[in-house]
């Protein structure tokens, strides 16, 4: 699972200087993170109302274009989804009442 996201990112990076004219990803990093994070705000508000409307299909489709647009915000912000994913591993086992807790304290 985590290949298929790997490959993604190694696949945003390599677009990241690419003409803008020619990628999508290009365009995404050419008009800025405060376009790429309402993008993913977007994205993030389909994504809900596919569950709301509990349209399965579509839902998995808003999820994948959910994951695609933080994967380019992760991107422009340089930070590698290895850092991510390190997070969600040291936060396994940690209830996450207890985990919020700890990031308000």
């Amino acid at each position: 699972m985590s290949d298929t996201l790997a490959r993604l990112e190694t696949t945003i990076a390599s677009r990241r200087g690419a003409d803008p004219a020619s990628s999508y990803v290009a365009s995404l990093f050419a008009k800025g993170r405060p376009r790429i994070a309402r993008k993913l705000g977007e994205e993030a508000v389909e994504a809900i109302v596919a569950a709301l409307a509990e349209d399965r299909k579509e839902l998995i489709g808003e999820a994948a274009d959910l994951l695609f647009h933080l994967m380019v915000l992760l991107a422009d912000a340089d930070v590698p989804l290895a850092e991510v994913l390190a997070e969600l591993d040291r936060r396994e086992g940690t209830s996450g009442i207890a985990e919020k807790a700890s990031r308000t304290a």
